[in-house]
């Protein structure tokens, strides 16, 4: 996949996906915040990466719509706008069926011990933090890799950071989070259990669900 599980591991891509997974992971956990400013040369100095990379890495990142660049003012993170809820989840609401069904069809053995590992390891998921978010992407990457469909994987990754972000941004007024990412349970074991129209109903109303936790608190 392009853009892996945060954070970033020395020996995965190049230094620009590097720069970009670090950065990505700053973004869409709200470490860097909506409208906060971005200079490269600072980045690449916390980061340990130089500029080049970093630049490149931003290029990337004000694609997928996580920063904006004006002429003469600068890079920011974007803005989180209500109408973005509801675009994302149009979007969402398509794809993430489709890839969970995919998955359950296409994935290999290796991917389904992958599952099995993932299950177990939400079993013993602490019930909040940053942590959880990250276990949450890295059990919606594991669906997406066993698609087998790296455009369709590319896409969700892209769309599922826009998501998680705006889930970090109402994080503090949302309750159940645990119970949100232990939804995945069931929908992992339907893809290992390759049942493709259980895999497909259960994210559908995965994403259903996480639209209307936001939309009870705005």
């Amino acid at each position: 996949m392009a853009s892996s599980t945060f954070p970033a591991q020395s020996s995965q891509g190049t230094l620009a996906d590097q720069a970009y997974r670090a950065i990505a992971d700053r973004l869409v956990t709200l470490r860097i915040r909506p409208g906060e400013p971005l200079n490269d040369e600072r980045i690449a100095a916390e980061l340990g990466f130089g500029r080049t990379p970093v630049r490149e890495a931003l290029k990337r990142l004000e694609h997928e719509r996580l920063i904006v660049a004006y002429p003469r003012r600068g890079t920011f993170a974007t803005e989180v706008q209500i109408a973005d809820l509801r675009h994302i989840s149009e979007v969402r609401l398509q794809l993430e069926p489709l890839a969970a069904s995919l998955a359950a069809e296409r994935a290999t053995e290796d991917d389904r011990a992958g599952l099995e590992r993932l299950l177990a390891r939400l079993a013993k998921s602490p019930d909040g933090g940053e942590d959880l978010i990250r276990l949450d992407m890295t059990l919606h990457r594991a669906i997406y890799a066993a698609t087998r469909n790296p455009y369709l994987q590319d896409t969700l990754i892209r769309y599922d950071n826009l998501a998680t972000r705006i889930w970090c941004l109402f994080l503090d007024r949302l309750p159940g989070l645990a119970g949100h990412v232990h939804e995945h349970g069931p929908l992992l074991r339907a893809v290992i259990d390759r049942d493709a129209e259980k895999a497909r109903a259960l994210a559908a109303s995965h994403v259903e669900g996480f639209e209307a936790a936001i939309r009870g608190v705005i």
